[in-house]
């Protein structure tokens, strides 16, 4: 079992940033792939960026290149989601999710077996 806690979440003005935390206890971290999710109101969960078990590889959504900056402390347990330059668009419910699978980047929400609670990015425009 993994517990995932997201925090850093908040209200910010467009072109503003945020960076947000995940930290997971109970399995070895590193033995996960880490992605970050957002679900807006109306609208489906979808990717927003992804990172190996080793932090080596990463991807992100087309909107978020540029912009956003996964990155991940396996000392820590912990994964990070930088994200600048805020637009109003991606005000949504971020969630952290883990992936058993470690050597390389997942996309799909169905191969993450553990979620975090949410949490949520308003950005006004």
């Amino acid at each position: 079992q993994v517990l995932l806690v997201e925090s850093g979440g908040g209200l910010v003005q467009a072109g503003g940033s945020l960076r947000l935390s995940c930290v997971a206890s109970g399995r070895t971290f590193g033995g996960y792939a880490m992605g970050w999710f957002r679900q807006a109101p109306g609208k489906e969960r979808e990717f927003v960026a992804g990172i190996s078990g080793s932090g080596v590889s990463t991807t992100y959504i087309d909107s978020g290149k540029g912009r956003f900056t996964i990155s991940r402390d396996n000392a820590k347990s912990t994964v990070y989601l930088e994200m600048n330059s805020l637009k109003f668009e991606d005000t949504a419910v971020y969630y952290c999710a883990a992936s058993p699978l470690p050597t390389r980047v997942v996309i799909s929400a169905l191969q993450y077996e553990y979620w975090g609670q949410g949490t949520q990015v308003t950005v006004s425009s």
